[in-house]
This record gives structure tokens, sequence and C-alpha cells, in this order.
């Protein structure tokens, strides 16, 4: 019975209310691959088309939550399904909405065109048309990186993509060694911080420098070998200063890209000879050893188990293979320049990865996996399990695990029968 009010018929908080209801079904990229009753692959693929046309036009709209929804909507389905038909016809109005976004957008906005961005490149492969979508975008990023006024999550973010973009398309290696430049700008000023006795520069600074530090690490695994040799003299003598970080994912970027560097090294000179390898040596043993009790224990595992296997590859050129598998297929990866390129497209595409190892061809080809493996349904339906008999298996082996560990741990239990 109040007074009645004049209310706007649709205001953009009411466009950006709507826009997340729409948008909670790609919230979670395994909403995509959920199981479920048989359902017409045609009409569902239709129904994705005719949301996600509905998602590029509110990347327009006035409301910056309604855009950053969106974007976040467009960057899950990107990252869950190869659409390279409905991506190519609209790749250009795609290219215009991200752009208009990391210029006039704030921190979070910027962050989310960014995040699309990669997975637009990711979509495409290193095409002519992905060459089109970093001309546009690539001088937008490089002023984002370099504006040392806006955010430091948005120039972080900007840093990411223009390295990731720039490894998928770039042919013109001139491009390419401006981009690292562009991001040797950024993170050597890590460099000048270590030496800087006034505190000038902020540790919140630290990220971007991480992030700038890994693409252009990236960038350097593609790089012709007089390149190489020019940038491991560079810098080989200066990341051993980024060791003694405060931050930890300073001190593990480092590290890692150390690794690296000795990999490519080795690779183009087999005499290859560091001066300094003991006191190199003797840094990476104490990160790998390290028991500071004002450091968290998480903190302190994560630390030694990156730099034991850090020490191993600059000490003795081992490096510990790991296996990844995706559908029936596994790949191994067995040197620091493929373990950096995976975990790199790891971070952008989440739980999407393994769906793109398999199906993208842009990343089959980077990890020399050959053309996707075809699978006729009759296969996959054999291959898939149901949500039920999944159920009936955990509880089984949860069973199992329990009876076994409780027969360990009764103390009544004749020692003798487990030798």
């Amino acid at each position: 019975g109040g007074q009645p009010r004049n209310v706007q018929p649709f205001s953009d908080e009411d466009a950006s209310i709507e826009t997340m209801s729409h948008c909670s079904g790609f919230s979670d990229p395994a909403s995509f691959t959920e199981d479920g009753p048989e359902v017409d692959e045609e009409a569902t693929q239709e129904d994705l088309e005719y949301k996600l046309k509905g998602f590029i036009d509110l990347t327009l709209d006035k409301s910056a939550k309604t855009r950053q929804a969106a974007l976040e909507s467009l960057k899950s389905a990107f990252s869950s399904k190869i659409l390279y038909e409905f991506i190519m016809e609209r790749r250009m109005t795609l290219t215009d909405s991200i752009e208009r976004c990391i210029k006039k957008g704030k921190s979070d906005e910027q962050c989310a065109a960014a995040g699309l961005a990669c997975l637009l490149c990711v979509q495409m492969g290193s095409g002519i048309e992905s060459e089109e979508i970093f001309k546009t975008l690539g001088p937008v990023l490089k002023k984002i990186v370099c504006d040392g006024t806006a955010s430091i999550q948005a120039r972080q973010a900007c840093a990411t993509c223009l390295g990731i973009c720039c490894f998928i398309v770039t042919d013109d290696i001139m491009e390419l060694y401006s981009t690292m430049e562009c991001l040797e700008n950024i993170f050597t000023k890590a460099y000048q911080r270590d030496r800087d006795t006034n505190g000038v520069s902020s540790t919140h600074n630290t990220v971007l420098h991480v992030s700038a530090l890994l693409a252009w690490t990236l960038l350097l695994t593609i790089c012709p070998t007089n390149e190489v040799k020019k940038k491991i003299e560079m810098h080989l003598h200066k990341l051993p200063s980024l060791l003694s970080s405060d931050d930890l994912n300073m001190r593990i970027a480092a590290g890692e890209t150390l690794a690296l560097l000795f990999e490519l090294a080795r690779e183009t000179d087999a005499d290859f000879f560091y001066e300094d390898m003991d006191l190199l040596t003797e840094k990476l043993r104490a990160l790998a050893t390290d028991g500071n009790k004002h450091r968290a224990k998480v903190d302190k595992r994560k630390q030694r188990s990156v730099f034991r296997d850090v020490l191993r590859a600059v000490e003795e050129r081992d490096f510990p293979t790991e296996m990844v598998k995706f559908g029936p297929e596994r790949m191994y990866i067995d040197c620091w320049v493929k373990k950096q390129t995976y975990e790199t497209f790891k971070e952008i595409l989440g739980s999407g990865m393994q769906y793109h190892l398999q199906s993208n061809d842009f990343l089959r080809n980077v990890f020399e996996l050959g053309p996707p493996v075809m699978l006729d349904a009759a296969t996959l339906k054999t291959m898939k399990i149901s949500r039920f008999e999944r159920h009936l298996y955990n509880s089984a082996a949860f069973k199992a695990r329990t009876k076994a560990r409780s027969k360990c741990r009764d103390k009544r239990a004749d020692v003798g029968e487990f030798f």
C-alpha cells in the first residue's frame, strides 16, 4: 500500500541481472558435457549459437556489468567447445567488441576481454584471419601493458594475452621481436627493483612482472637459434637475482625460466658452459630444501617440488616426464619447452584443455599430436560410463579402500602377514 514509484521499464541493472541469469548455464564448462538423456545435437547446436549471438550483442550494452557477464559467458563457451565456423562468420564483430571493452572498460572488463581475445585466437588457429585479429588488437594490448596508469590486473591480463596471441598468430619475425621487447621492458624492471634501495617499485607490480616474464619465455621457444643465443646472453646472468624475490610466484617463474634457458642453450650448443654454475646450483638447492618457518607450508611444499625439478634440469640435464590423458589418447611432456607451453594454454582453457587437445587442430599441431582421432558414435558410447555406473564403481572402490585401511590400522592384526 506504499506510494507508487516511477520505475524504468528496463534499466541497466535489470539488464545485468537478466544477463547473469542467461549466463548461468555457461559459468561451468562441464555443463556442456553433462551426462543426460540423448538429445538432438543439431537442435542443441542451434540453441547454443542463438545464445552466443545474444551474448555478442550484449558486449555492446551500456551497463558494464552486462558487458562483463557477456564476455565471461563467451569465454566459457569458447573454452569448452570448438566453434570455428560460428566464430569465422563473426570474427570482426567479436574483435571490435573486444577492442572497445579493452579501450573503454574498467579493470575487470578489460581482464575478461583480454581472456576472450586469447580464446578467440586459440579457436581460429594460425591463419590469415587470426593475423587480422592480432593486427587490430596487438597495438591496443601493447598500449595497456605499457600504460602505468592502467590497473595492474588489466596490464597483467593484457601481457598474457599479448604473448599467447603473438605465439599463435605471427609469422612476421619483426612483430615477434617487437612483442618480446615490449614484454622485456616490463619484467626487466624486476631486476632493477632488487638493486633499488629506496623501495620505489612497489611489490604489487610483481604479478605484472611474472606474467610478462612467462609470456616472454613462451615466445622465446619459437625464436630462431641466433635470437635465442642473444637472449640467453642478455638474461641468463640477471635472472638468478629474481630467485631472491619475496613473492613465491616470481621465484617459481624465474626458476622455470632458468631451466628452460639452460635447455635451449644446450640444444643450440652441446658444449655450453655457465660461469657461475656453483653459485646458481647453491641457490637452487637452498630453494629446493627451504625450511623457513615464516613461509606457509603450502608455499614451501610447492616451491620445493618445483625447484627439485629445476635443480635436476640445470645440474643433471634431466627432466621428469609427465603424462597427460585426454580421451583415448596420451601425451608425454618430456622437456621444459613443452611443459611451459602446456601450462600456458592450460591456464587460459582451464577444464576445457582436454577437449581442445582432442579436437583443436592448432593445439594438436603445437604438441605434434597429428590430426584428431575420429571415433564413431558406437565407440564413444562404449567408452562413456553412465553416472549411475560411475557411482557404483566409486562406492565399491571406497568400501574396498576402507576395508584395507581398517585391516592395516587394527593393532591386533598379525604383523607377519604383511611381509
